[in-house]
């Protein structure tokens, strides 16, 4: 497995912030049965940068915590089966990994986001990671169903990672 992180964010990281990511992009490809080693490149940002990639990508003008770019078309979401045969430019030729995609995720958003919900920016990065895998994965949340699935295998992913919604005031969500 390949993973590209890049840090562009001139605030504080999140502590082993990319071993962090490392893990739960490695759950969320376990959980998935993905049975490719992959590639996946993620930056690290601020809102301003997201705010353009957001408005030259999606002609939405504002910031927003993650962005996820698939390199992979799926008939249902983490169906591998026949991703060979379907997306053979989907494979790096030298490595032979598949090239799931692309992860933008601004800190700022992951600092503002750590504070409203009362949990760590650990916790909220970690989240966002998870999220993002699963959009890389053929995942989306437009209607209520696909939602739910979403909501409850992110869940899933960080739990299996032993990452909780731990308050910051001791408390549990």
């Amino acid at each position: 497995m390949h993973i590209e992180i890049e840090n562009c964010y001139e605030g504080l990281p999140v502590p082993d912030y990319e071993a962090l990511i490392r893990q739960v992009i490695g759950q969320a490809l376990e959980f998935e049965n993905c049975p490719y080693e992959a590639q996946i490149y993620v930056l690290l940002t601020d809102n301003e940068e997201i705010r353009q990639v957001n408005r030259e990508h999606r002609q939405i003008d504002r910031p927003t915590d993650v962005l996820s770019f698939p390199m992979v078309s799926y008939p249902a979401p983490a169906d591998f089966s026949d991703v060979e045969t379907r997306e053979p430019c989907a494979f790096h030729p030298d490595t032979g990994e598949l090239m799931l995609g692309d992860i933008l995720i601004s800190m700022d958003k992951v600092r503002e986001q750590a504070e409203e919900y009362g949990h760590s920016m650990r916790r909220e990065l970690a989240f966002l990671v998870a999220h993002s895998m699963l959009h890389l994965m053929g995942y989306d949340h437009m209607e209520e169903g696909e939602r739910t699935v979403m909501e409850w295998r992110q869940e899933e992913i960080l739990q299996q990672c032993g990452i909780t919604r731990e308050r910051t005031d001791g408390g549990k969500h």
